[in-house]
């Protein structure tokens, strides 16, 4: 009962101070003070085929590979780094105990967490005492005012944030009773008229990566369109927002919606003890239109790996050899994981 109540207490400490912070420092990279190239090793998987390898998630001797098109389940968890299968999780449905969409998964406190955004739903596994699978222990349905959680991360052990897709915030405090608990911050944006008219499509355009380290209290959000990251700092309380030379998303509003006309940005960020780590993509949409039409579509991905510091500073600009979507990455090793769904080899390794 004790823990529970110092908990909640530091929850809303956290979210008083996030809801309490000054304006956000706003600033502006034209480019890098280090750039340099990697190349990279396959690593092979057990007996595992992928057609849409979006994230990986390595915790000590365990990886789960999130495959958004499954043909039946969504999580394959694997041991690590031999990369022999242990479980398939999320079973493709919609019926009970199945998942109809697998948006995102992480591990916090030796469980594996998925999320449904279809179902609003997020499933936690835990691995059983032999260690050589893993048993559902509950799942949790968000509350209706929740509106399409893309994406997630635990603060506390009582807390979940998601970005927030109403335009009213954005983030959403959420307990693990998937109650919301309040909206906290605003979309750092320049648009004046979207930010008075056409909150829920800007909303929608700034769909945000993100990923948060306890060690540090470090939250980051890259732009899915665009080139913007944003970090706050929830022990001090500090909010940076660092544009690059795309600018924020581009889009025009069509029946409510928000329909890009920039590029496709960021598609996965990783909160380290040292540093922001960030995959771009850059390639514009009349650009992917006409490769498309010319029977030649880009490879889908991004070719660079983006680090910055815990402030948002810009540090290195690494120029991968593939183009890659989700990364987990080993700081004190010096390397990272990284998913390529163009290719017949899902996993690839590169070193610093």
């Amino acid at each position: 009962m004790c823990v529970s109540i110092i908990a909640c207490l530091i929850s809303l400490l956290l979210a008083s101070c996030a809801q309490q912070a000054a304006v956000p420092d706003r600033s502006f990279y034209t480019d890098f003070p280090q750039e340099q190239s990697l190349q990279a090793s396959a690593l092979p998987l057990d007996t595992a085929v992928f057609r849409y390898p979006f994230r990986v998630r390595i915790v000590g001797n365990r990886a789960a590979v999130l495959d958004l098109h499954g043909p039946d389940h969504f999580v394959q968890v694997f041991s690590y780094p031999d990369f022999h299968y242990v479980a398939s999780l999320g079973r493709r449905g919609n019926g009970p105990g199945e998942t109809l969409s697998g948006d995102n998964v992480r591990w916090s406190d030796g469980c594996l967490q998925l999320l449904d955004a279809n179902k609003s739903e997020l499933t936690f596994w835990q691995e059983a005492a032999g260690g050589d699978s893993l048993v559902q222990r509950k799942r949790v349905k968000l509350e209706e005012g929740i509106l399409r959680a893309l994406d997630f991360v635990q603060v506390d052990d009582s807390t979940f944030l998601i970005p927030d897709y109403s335009g009213e915030g954005r983030f959403c405090w959420v307990d693990r009773q998937g109650r919301l608990l309040r909206r906290v911050g605003t979309i750092p944006s320049d648009n004046e008229e979207a930010l008075a008219n056409a909150r829920p499509a800007l909303a929608q355009v700034w769909r945000s990566f993100v990923d948060y380290n306890p060690r540090n209290g470090v939250l980051a959000a890259v732009t899915q369109l665009g080139e913007v990251l944003e970090v706050w700092n929830l022990r001090d309380s500090t909010h940076v927002v660092r544009r690059g030379p795309m600018g924020e998303p581009e889009f025009r509003i069509a029946e409510g919606y928000g329909i890009p006309t920039g590029i496709m940005g960021f598609s996965d960020v990783q909160v380290g003890d040292s540093a922001i780590y960030a995959v771009f993509h850059g390639h514009s949409f009349r650009d992917i239109a006409r490769e498309v039409q010319q029977g030649k579509p880009l490879p889908d991905g991004g070719k660079y790996l983006y680090v910055f510091s815990l402030k948002g500073e810009p540090l290195v600009k690494y120029e991968l050899d593939h183009y890659i979507y989700g990364i987990s990455v080993d700081e004190e090793k010096g390397y990272f994981v990284a998913t390529d769904v163009n290719r017949d080899e899902p996993i690839w390794k590169y070193s610093f």
